[in-house]
């Protein structure tokens, strides 16, 4: 039976990779066939040799190869000024980028921006950094040159990610935390409780339906920050590895200090006193089982940029001290 393996968009530029002579084929995950997301063969292995459905749409480096020297393009960074000799080729890392990524689009223009000669290259930005000798040697003899660069500024988009037991008071600061921002500029409120009933309807309450629901809020705030905007959310978000994804999600999307961590610490004790729903009370007793704080634990955050305890403060102050981290709009969002 064919083993068909559907990749994602990075592992599509390594396929390419492969392909081209930029990578060893057995490197790639084994299969018979490579499909894309939406289905379709991309390509299968024919007589021991991985070919392609269709011609690939980074140029081989023997097409590119000439006698001058390289420079590849720094992830996260704008070049400053011209290209050090007139004649360099720039190499524009492209692998696994979405056609709808705006901070890549800004990033992009401003290297093909200084020079003559910018060709497309099959790898993630991060990748071609890590590998810049190794890539700048397939594509010339001459090597590769720097240029002097500064950090890329965010695109101005935030996500604000409150995250705290029940009853903690996550939900109640952050409407009143979008009513304040809202008299600036748009923003988007993803609530625990509404977002199980439309975009996680069907979920449990297991670690990984947890982690599932978590992530794809974070998926969806980082896709609203990646263009400028501001998403406030409010999920328990019990455990401390889902929310370093959540992190490194938006921050890929819109830039370093785009994502803002609330810890609700408002203590157990409390919670339970404010249990309208009953909640703590049935995991008390074993009706509901694998309860956060009861019989689940809570990853306590040790990176939050705020914490704020509910019952030590008012609503104003707690507020306040969230509103303070969010860069205005039009602000270079936070970039270092």
């Amino acid at each position: 039976m064919s083993r068909r393996l559907t990749l994602d968009d990075a592992q599509i530029a390594r396929l390419h990779q492969a392909v081209l002579g930029l990578l060893d084929p057995a490197s790639l995950p084994p299969a018979d066939a490579y499909l894309d997301g939406e289905g379709h063969e991309i390509a299968r292995y024919a007589d021991g040799r991985l070919v392609l459905r269709h011609p690939s749409p980074w140029p081989a480096p023997a097409e590119v190869r000439s006698d001058a020297p390289v420079v590849i393009a720094v992830p996260d960074a704008l070049p400053v000024g011209a290209l050090p000799t007139a004649d360099a080729v720039l190499l524009l890392p492209t692998g696994g980028v979405r056609p709808d990524d705006a901070r890549f689009v800004t990033w992009a223009h401003a290297w093909r921006a200084i020079a003559s000669t910018a060709v497309e290259i099959p790898f993630t930005p991060a990748e071609a950094a890590e590998r810049s000798d190794e890539i700048a040697a397939a594509y010339s003899p001459a090597g590769r040159i720097d240029v002097a660069t500064v950090p890329q500024p965010g695109c101005g988009g935030v996500v604000v990610l409150f995250t705290g037991l029940s009853g903690s008071g996550k939900s109640t600061v952050a409407r009143a935390l979008v009513t304040r921002i809202a008299e600036q500029r748009p923003v988007t409120l993803l609530d625990g409780d509404v977002v199980r009933t439309h975009l996680s309807r069907g979920l449990g309450f297991s670690r990984e339906d947890r982690d599932t629901n978590v992530r794809r809020i974070g998926w969806v705030a980082a896709e609203v920050a990646k263009h400028g905007g501001v998403a406030v959310c409010a999920p328990i978000a019990p455990y401390d590895d889902t929310r370093r994804w959540v992190r490194r999600t938006v921050e890929a999307a819109a830039g370093l200090g785009s994502f803002v961590l609330v810890w609700v610490s408002t203590p157990l004790d409390v919670c339970e006193q404010r249990d309208v729903k009953g909640l703590y009370a049935k995991a008390r007793a074993g009706e509901i089982v694998g309860f956060t704080g009861i019989d689940d634990p809570y990853d306590a955050p040790a990176d939050a940029e705020v914490v704020i305890d509910t019952s030590a403060m008012s609503l104003d102050a707690a507020v306040d001290a969230v509103f303070a981290t969010i860069p205005a709009n039009g602000s270079d969002g936070g970039a270092e």
